[in-house]
């Protein structure tokens, strides 16, 4: 049976791949635009230069001295540039961001440093000046286009912030949406129950009554199930609210749930208790959903043996806690391939030909929602078996 919330994993990967894919447009784009302006910036300062060379050389002021010295040097108001000499001094700067407050001396050292960042980023270009003599014209990117580099980055930052928000919400309206069918589910189931659980009640209690069949075995045998009946209903009205935990001895908890469900399974089936912990050790539990979660658990290995093998339960200390108890459920059954290990607890997953994939999911959240522990795969080989191990918060 496929998972009936299948659809989830695939939305997600709709919303990172969507994500991924306008993220890399947007690099893309804008690096295209980057490298255009990168471009217009490096013509604009060879003009520059060639403007430079025309007014050294020219001897005479006129109409075309003063249109090069309009329109094109003074056009430049966004390139940093520093004019340098031969000697290294900066002869002439433009668009360079100095300090306020600097003497000469001072205005010359943070010059020349800029003269070393500019020529990290771009080769200077030289200017003859005749006799032999040359000024070197350093610069860097604009404002405009150093932040237009960055904003990629910016923009990568945005939509992976997006993405991880749309993926969170969506996990977790689904999770909400899972709650509630859940809830919702349980708390009909509870009530279904109701009405004829009374009536077995009424039914037994007149049985009792009766002098036909007051003394019979049968009447103590229905007694026991409408017992169970009642702690299934208590089980499924705990769905949705917050169950009491209590301190109660792990080991006769656990006994009790196998003596109860070893006397409803084929009796090939071997059942054992071992533990490495002090026999009256406590654990937080709420003492139906834990019996409803071993239950799960050791139906399903009972199925996976067909009703043949033994399941063997063992007691211990996780080996890096001293405050949490272990409760590994071991079966000799068909084992679950390693791609499986996860989806086992998917709702809706199953390999039985009936049933609804829903006792290995429900008992995870008891688990890990209600008990504040862990339910997970220890280990499975195929053809050889599974460890199924509780993690329970001990005193």
């Amino acid at each position: 049976m496929i998972p009936i919330y299948d659809q989830k994993s695939r939305g997600k990967l709709v919303v990172l791949a969507s994500a991924l894919l306008i993220a890399v447009a947007t690099v893309l784009y804008t690096n295209i635009l980057v490298r255009h302006l990168a471009e217009r910036e490096q013509q604009q300062i060879d003009l520059y230069a060639k403007a430079m060379r025309f007014l050294i050389n020219t001897e005479v002021e006129d109409a075309n001295t003063t249109f090069v010295f309009d329109e094109i040097i003074q056009l430049n108001k966004t390139i940093p540039i520093l004019l340098v000499n031969s000697d290294g001094d900066v002869v002439d700067y433009k668009y360079v961001d100095v300090p306020k407050g600097l003497n000469d001396e001072q205005r010359q050292v943070f010059l020349k440093k800029q003269v070393l960042e500019m020529k990290e980023k771009h080769p200077p270009i030289v200017i003859e000046l005749g006799a032999g003599l040359r000024n070197y014209l350093y610069y860097k990117n604009s404002e405009l286009l150093d932040r237009l580099q960055t904003y990629p980055l910016v923009q990568l930052a945005v939509v992976s912030c997006l993405a991880v928000i749309a993926y969170f919400s969506f996990s977790s309206s689904r999770r909400a949406e899972q709650n509630r069918v859940w809830v919702g589910l349980a708390k009909e189931t509870a009530h279904q129950l109701g009405t004829p659980l009374s009536s077995l009640v009424g039914w037994q209690a007149y049985l009792r009554e009766s002098e036909r069949f007051k003394d019979e075995p049968i009447v103590e045998e229905l007694g026991k199930d409408i017992r169970r009946l009642e702690i299934i209903t208590e089980r499924f009205s705990n769905i949705g609210s917050v169950p009491v935990l209590k301190d109660e001895n792990i080991l006769m908890v656990t006994q009790n749930a196998i003596a109860y469900l070893q006397s409803r399974v084929s009796r090939k089936v071997i059942f054992t208790i071992t533990t490495s912990l002090p026999t009256d050790m406590p654990a937080q539990v709420n003492v139906p959903l834990f019996d409803w979660v071993v239950e799960n658990i050791c139906k399903n290995a009972v199925d996976a043996m067909d009703g043949r093998g033994s399941i063997h339960i063992h007691l211990r200390r996780p080996v890096r806690s001293k405050n949490q108890i272990a409760i590994d459920i071991t079966d000799t059954g068909k084992g679950i391939s390693k791609n499986k290990m996860e989806s086992v607890f998917l709702p809706g997953y199953t390999t039985k030909k009936r049933g609804w994939g829903l006792g290995l999911a429900l008992a995870k959240r008891i688990i890990e929602n209600y008990h504040k522990g862990k339910l997970f795969v220890k280990w499975s080989e195929v053809g050889k078996g599974t460890t199924f191990r509780i993690v329970l918060n001990g005193e």
